[in-house]
């Protein structure tokens, strides 16, 4: 008989999609969702319970997931639901439920037993499982979704819950997933922070009981704590080594996740929409469709991890994430509020003169009555000010292209100052309680997204600047508020008002990107208060922080470059911070490179230098933006801080290397390790970015093995007067 060959993955469909078990002539299933290298692994029995009984590595043999659980010699499972799949409350659940309802009759009782699971292979890569389960007693459903991405060892899972009861459900908890994992220990990387100090990180050990990550801004929701974590399995993981679980909520509004120890010392981790002050009334045959939370696993340590979810993040949910990226020269600290046409016009030719793709116009272009010359006033009144730009926008944009250069603008249509015409015009649009005080966010308040009518205003905001100027090129979009005195004169239920901002937002982002599918889009939010996947569905890049000190921003872009791609990150060059010009832009240059600096009043050899590094930028940016990103010293465990990038066919690579420790003879006094090269190519290494009037300590006439530069590895003689090393990699053949 002929052999015949077919994908790992179409291997995996035809021995799992459907791998059933009979024991004691019960109709058992085992089912399988698998990726390349791992497995989350599901017992179902016709009528009864689903449960995770393995999630990890996955093993060679399909039969043997069935044996799993007689290996686990635990304390007594009273409940049977510890390991659910979907856990309910109200019946025999002792532990934190991933749904809660009060039914149409008052009762609070729900259990779900198994259906059907249905299985769709989507491309040769990605496959939807779908399981169905109902309540037994009441006319209830819940089904749980599970994608996921063969090659890149992702999943996204989501719930949609339906019902048909003789009236309203009341959800008062709809996780998106429940998982359930086995080890020995856990160990738990959250973040925290604030303007300006993004992305904190802290590592600590579960202890049992339910740690709670959430958050209840209504917008910028990631403000004071990251929807992004990540749990070490049996010991801390490094860079290279231990089991890791990565888990982001693709929802920009507020969200929970527990993660709880439980008394068989298995960790259960449930994570969805924020149910606080959400109790969510579900008509009947009204399904209600949870957010998608995502995740990925390695045995290899967080770098195998990152890489696999950015790789994911290029390939199906960053807009453009295979695309082109624009460089740019942004007004906000050349001029603040400050500015005219004069002004500008010499800005654009600036602009030009540095090197870069196009100038972005920044806050303070809008708004007669109440003219926005500083954060106090006009946020709402969206037409250009007179004063200023008595020509409008459309002759900037004009000016531009004469300058071989293209025009972006700011915005922040979803927000609006007390002192506005908007607001004197449509009061009942602002998000805030109707007898209580006001209370404001950056001297502003919230637009009523709930509401339709404010969904074609913010709309339009955006519709009406491209309609009067075609070849605008991009938009930084701004969100600085969050949401106080929560009420929506829209709405007849506020429990609804939460969940129905953040649909109503995607309403507006979806019919931007219907009509503009293809315009870059800036996600800022006053750093990164905002960032997360279902939100870069629509945008092409993110600002992590609005503290651009180079020295933080190592720090802040080496935490965000876990879960997102560098090709999202968009680094501006501006004057925060005490290092040189070059430092600033070499940190810069790891992602979406920028400026915000008064070109004319750079020194000569400055702007020369500028100018070499975005030629060099140039050439180098598609191994930064697709390659594989490597950290190679970590800037909070020493002195020297390094991060790589290598091109997926390991012919090129560019290693960037800074000193993050002032004290004296600080410096990479050990050589750095290199890591996804191929060990028996041959490579040159060049350094790039020199200074004018400087020359580099580095031969670039040695010619290193990559199995030379990943065993012993290369020094880029990083000091005090050498502070950032950028290295070029390039294949010899």
């Amino acid at each position: 008989m002929k052999a015949i060959n077919i994908s790992p993955f179409k291997r995996q469909i035809l021995l799992l999609g459907l791998f059933g078990i009979c024991h004691a002539g019960l109709a058992q299933e085992i089912i399988s969702i698998e990726t390349a290298h791992n497995a989350m692994v599901l017992e179902v029995v016709k009528g009864k319970d689903v449960n995770t009984i393995y999630f990890g590595e996955k093993l060679h043999s399909a039969a043997e997931y069935a044996q799993v659980n007689a290996a686990y010699k635990q304390t007594t499972e009273y409940t049977g639901q510890l390991n659910a799949a979907y856990t309910p409350s109200g019946s025999r659940n002792l532990a934190e439920p991933a749904i809660s309802v009060t039914h149409a009759d008052g009762n609070k009782s729900l259990n779900l037993n198994f259906v059907q699971q249905q299985a769709e292979n989507i491309s040769d890569n990605v496959r939807l499982t779908t399981l169905t389960l109902k309540d037994p007693v009441y006319n209830f459903t819940v089904k749980l979704f599970y994608k996921s991405f063969f090659k890149e060892d992702v999943i996204e899972q989501w719930t949609e819950i339906s019902h048909s009861e003789k009236g309203a459900v009341t959800l008062e908890k709809f996780a998106s997933a429940n998982l359930y994992l086995k080890g020995k220990s856990y160990y738990l990387k959250q973040y925290h922070g604030d303007w300006a100090k993004e992305m904190q990180p802290e590592e600590s050990r579960l202890t049992h009981g339910i740690k709670t990550l959430d958050s209840k801004l209504g917008t910028r929701a990631n403000l004071f704590q990251p929807s992004v974590f990540m749990v070490s399995l049996n010991a801390p993981a490094t860079e290279t080594q231990g089991d890791v679980l990565y888990g982001a909520m693709e929802w920009s509004g507020n969200f929970r996740v527990d993660l709880e120890l439980d008394y068989q010392d298995n960790l259960r981790i449930i994570a969805g929409i924020n149910n606080y002050a959400s109790d969510f009334k579900l008509k009947p045959g009204q399904p209600f469709l949870t957010p998608k939370f995502l995740y990925t696993f390695s045995t290899r340590g967080k770098g195998d991890a990152s890489r696999k979810l950015q790789s994911w993040a290029r390939n199906y949910q960053l807009l453009d994430g295979k695309g082109e990226r624009l460089t740019l020269l942004n007004n906000w600290e050349a001029t603040y509020f400050d500015f005219n046409e004069q002004k500008l016009a010499g800005l654009l030719k600036d602009t030009k003169t540095l090197g870069v793709d196009m100038f972005l116009l920044d806050d303070g272009w809008f708004a007669n009555k109440y003219p926005r010359n500083d954060d106090h006033a006009g946020l709402g009144d969206w037409q250009e000010n007179k004063q200023k730009l008595p020509n409008g926008i459309s002759s900037l944009v004009k000016e531009a292209g004469q300058n071989d250069v293209k025009f972006g603008i700011w915005i922040e249509p979803e927000m609006v100052n007390p002192k506005s015409e908007l607001y004197e015009k449509h009061p009942d649009w602002v998000v805030k309680q109707p007898n209580r005080e006001e209370y404001y966010f950056r001297n502003q308040l919230v637009l009523d997204l709930a509401n339709p009518k404010v969904q074609d205003f913010v709309f339009g905001v955006v519709d009406g600047l491209f309609t009067k100027n075609p070849s605008l090129a991009y938009i930084k979009w701004d969100c600085n508020a969050v949401i106080y005195n929560a009420y929506s004169s829209h709405l007849k239920d506020q429990a609804s008002f939460y969940i129905e901002y953040v649909q109503g937002l995607y309403k507006v982002l979806e019919r931007i990107r219907a009509k503009y599918p293809k315009v870059p889009m800036m996600l800022c939010s006053g750093g990164g208060g905002r960032v997360d996947y279902a939100a870069l569905k629509y945008f092409t890049e993110f600002w992590p922080s609005d503290n651009t000190d180079p020295l933080e921003r190592i720090f802040i872009q080496w935490e965000y470059s876990y879960f997102y791609p560098s090709i999202a990150s968009s680094n501006h060059v501006t004057d925060w911070g005490k290092q040189p010009i070059k430092f600033r832009t070499d940190v810069a240059m790891m992602g979406k490179l920028g400026f915000d600096i008064v070109v004319s009043k750079l020194p000569e050899n400055d702007l020369k230098f500028c100018q070499l590094a975005i030629k060099n930028y140039n050439e180098i940016k598609q191994t930064i933006w697709q390659g594989e990103q490597y950290r190679l010293s970590n800037p909070a465990e020493g002195s020297v801080a390094s991060m790589l990038y290598v091109s997926t066919d390991q012919s090129a690579a560019v290693s960037f290397s800074y000193l993050v420790n002032s004290r004296y003879d600080e410096g990479s006094k050990l050589p750095v390790r290199m890591q996804g090269l191929n060990p028996d190519k041959k490579y040159r290494l060049t350094e790039i970015n020199l200074y004018p009037g400087t020359q580099s300590s580095i031969n670039s006439n040695t010619i290193y093995s990559g199995d030379f530069l990943m065993k012993v590895g290369f020094n880029p003689n990083v000091k005090a007067d050498r502070s950032s090393v950028v290295i070029k990699v390039e294949e010899v053949k």
